[in-house]
């Protein structure tokens, strides 16, 4: 994902949870925005080429790194902010929702060093799979996901919650999809019933300047290991 020239800034997305009847409906929804996100949303107008040294082959495969057991969900509660202590990032989290298309609305394109949260889905460090998406580049420097292929299984990721507490995630794979072979139940879709999961998505791959499109994305999947204050 990566700024458009002159398109319009992103209103604010109001925190609302979505009714058990409407659940699946949603989801489902989600799914196919999802998709077509990973394959067409990934398109800028300019073209920083992004790191991408995630596994391409990495779906399904055991990590070689030995992971911590998976620790008990928390009651949901807001996100603040994200840190990653392996690439220095510490970026607050804004509330978005999904844009016309069905897609998840990335953060505002002022705001490349901000993380948004699709608000109407699970808070990180709840029971499911929270989603949180960034943008790799602007049009003159590299955004807050810049680097997020190059992240490994076994490292940390970190959510400051509105409750005083800190969701702590391990890294269990990194996958680069290529945006031919993107499968938004894959790349979104619950690991482990009853684990409290997280996913970070950003554009990969390389800049294809024919169709001013990246081609491929990141997705790093965590799930929750522990808490802090």
């Amino acid at each position: 994902m990566s700024r458009y020239q002159d398109s319009p800034e992103a209103p604010a997305v109001p925190v609302r949870r979505p009714s058990r009847v409407l659940t699946g409906v949603i989801w489902a929804a989600l799914l196919l925005g999802l998709w077509l996100w990973g394959r067409e949303v990934t398109d800028v107008r300019h073209g920083i080429s992004a790191p991408t040294t995630g596994d391409m082959a990495a779906a399904g495969r055991p990590p070689t790194t030995p992971l911590p057991p998976a620790a008990e969900p928390l009651k949901a509660a807001l996100p603040q902010r994200l840190d990653i202590p392996h690439l220095n990032v510490r970026a607050p989290v804004v509330a978005r929702g999904l844009d016309p298309r069905g897609a998840i609305d990335p953060p505002p394109y002022d705001q490349p060093d901000a993380v948004g949260w699709y608000a109407a889905g699970v808070r990180p460090g709840a029971a499911g799979t929270a989603l949180m998406v960034g943008h790799v580049d602007t049009e003159t420097r590299p955004a807050v996901f810049y680097k997020l292929s190059a992240l490994e299984p076994g490292e940390r990721i970190r959510v400051i919650r509105d409750d005083g507490k800190v969701a702590e995630f391990t890294i269990e794979d990194v996958q680069v999809l290529t945006r031919d072979r993107f499968d938004a139940q894959q790349a979104y879709g619950p690991r482990e019933s009853g684990r409290a999961e997280l996913r970070l998505v950003t554009c990969g791959g390389t800049f294809d300047r024919a169709s001013r499109s990246y081609t491929a994305n990141v997705v790093v999947s965590a799930y929750l290991t522990g808490t802090g204050l």
